[in-house]
């Protein structure tokens, strides 16, 4: 049922109209002009409206442009002569939704004002839905009721408002970043910086000066100072995501700006004080990072104060049904269609999938899936997924790794051969990366810690030195 206004300065026309309409359940009101149908939208609401094109008092444009001004989810159907159907035209060029003309069959104006009846439903609730994405963080990453997803809930509640560090884990795609975004948004800090950095991204000595700023003259290409995202989130958050990944060297200042709240520049020996909540996530363990004495025990316990682990999809099956709804919606108003639902088959096939992505990968299938499928339904053949028998690097690899054990000798020492093959991988990487350190453990997935652990371990660090490359970078060379 729908709250319609007619306007035409015929009675009998209006009249007719309302009669069909009213067989629908819908709610009519009348206007006998342009003018009385712009004093009663001042003070009514309307799903749907359907005015005649000229009129004594004023035109359908006229009326169609004060509804779209109040609301521009109602739709608005014209009525016409059969000789002005060239400006019916124009009119839904300008946003009108459809047009009739006269003499009106009962049945088409009553089919008409359903499709408008659904427009404006929709409209609205994408405007709605356009609505939370602007104010949630990535709400939709936090859905599901599983006991997991509500302790991350309740955890997030009860450290926002204090000034602990958290230490958040979990696989990739998990949604690690909205976790530390939701909890800098309801904390007092609220009003001031959030700054994420991805550890992982940089090289060492980038990374360095990325954080904690630099003199001028501090290394090559330093032509002016800078001051480090530490002193920009000054007040605010500093999300460290990938902390794992970071050196010796950033660790031991990081651990200084955690124990005094202070650091010093590359370059520099002043000291700075900065007042900034550090948040930290890796998808690794820190635990077994620190026994294998790559990562600083005392800096461990400096952010693990409350540590949030966020469960991968696969683990939260029960949760992917209203994960989907979620994402439909939000994919649904950002590239405003109408909301798709899943067939039973499609939801089935993805509840038995892996997602070795998490929901980072689910939102990306679902949004390939809108952008490709037709209709409102999405089907099992609208979601390719790869099957958890793949080979890692693809069914139809060259040399698969089953092809290369066959080719080895029947007798040999497992740990002499894995230390060869480990030695030939870093080295072959090295060589297609030019010697860049940061590039080789990219191609390898390795973080820079454990390539530079691996290459003094086979005696392959050799010489390094820094280099700014063409784009600005402080790159690491192996020679």
């Amino acid at each position: 049922m729908a709250k319609i206004l007619i306007v035409d300065d015929e009675a009998g026309m209006r009249r007719i109209l309302a009669v069909n309409l009213h067989r629908d359940g819908h709610v009519i009101v009348e206007a006998g002009g342009a003018s009385e149908a712009l004093r009663v939208l001042a003070a009514h609401d309307f799903d749907v409206v359907l005015t005649d094109q000229k009129m004594p008092d004023g035109s359908g444009l006229d009326v169609m442009r004060a509804v779209h001004e109040d609301d521009p989810t109602t739709s608005v159907v014209f009525l016409t002569a059969v000789g002005t159907v060239e400006l019916a035209v124009e009119s839904m060029r300008e946003g009108a939704f459809d047009f009739l003309t006269k003499p009106f069959v009962p049945d088409v104006v009553r089919a008409a004002v359903r499709r408008a009846c659904k427009h404006s439903a929709l409209l609205r609730e994408n405007a709605v839905l356009k609505s939370q994405v602007r104010q949630l963080v990535g709400a939709d990453e936090l859905v599901g009721e599983c006991r997991e997803i509500q302790t991350v809930r309740e955890l997030i509640a009860r450290v926002a408002g204090t000034n602990c560090t958290v230490l958040i884990t979990g696989e990739t795609g998990t949604g690690k970043e909205l976790v530390a975004r939701a909890i800098h948004k309801n904390s007092q800090r609220s009003e001031r910086p959030f700054i994420a950095i991805n550890c992982a991204a940089m090289t060492e000595t980038l990374l360095e000066s990325e954080l904690f700023g630099y003199e001028r003259g501090a290394f090559t290409g330093a032509d002016k100072a800078r001051a480090g995202l530490f002193e920009a989130a000054h007040e605010g958050t500093l999300f460290l995501d990938e902390v794992a990944e970071m050196s010796a060297a950033a660790q031991g200042k990081l651990l200084r700006v955690l124990a005094y709240g202070e650091l010093q520049r590359v370059g520099s020996t002043t000291t700075r004080q900065v007042d900034v909540r550090v948040l930290a996530a890796t998808h690794r363990s820190l635990q077994e990072r620190v026994q294998s004495e790559l990562f600083r025990e005392d800096l461990y316990y400096r952010l693990a104060v409350v540590p949030i682990h966020l469960p991968a999809l696969r683990e939260r099956v029960e949760d992917i049904e209203e994960l989907c709804k979620m994402l439909c919606a939000r994919i649904a108003a950002e590239m405003n269609t109408a909301p798709r639902v899943l067939s039973p088959a499609a939801m089935a096939k993805l509840k038995a999938y892996q997602f070795p992505g998490n929901i980072r990968e689910l939102k990306n299938l679902l949004e390939r899936a809108m952008i490709l499928a037709q209709g409102p339904e999405l089907g099992a053949e609208d979601f390719p997924l790869q099957s958890a028998s793949a080979s890692l690097r693809g069914a139809s690899a060259e040399l698969s790794i089953e092809d290369l054990a066959e080719r080895l000798p029947k007798q040999l020492n497992l740990r002499d051969t894995l230390a060869e093959l480990e030695r030939a991988l870093i080295q072959r990487a090295l060589r297609i990366s030019n010697g860049i350190q940061a590039e080789a453990a990219r191609q390898l997935e390795l973080s820079r810690s454990d390539i530079g652990y691996k290459l003094g371990k086979h005696s392959l660090a050799g010489s390094s030195r820094t280099t700014i490359s063409a784009g600005g970078e402080l790159e690491h060379r192996t020679e």
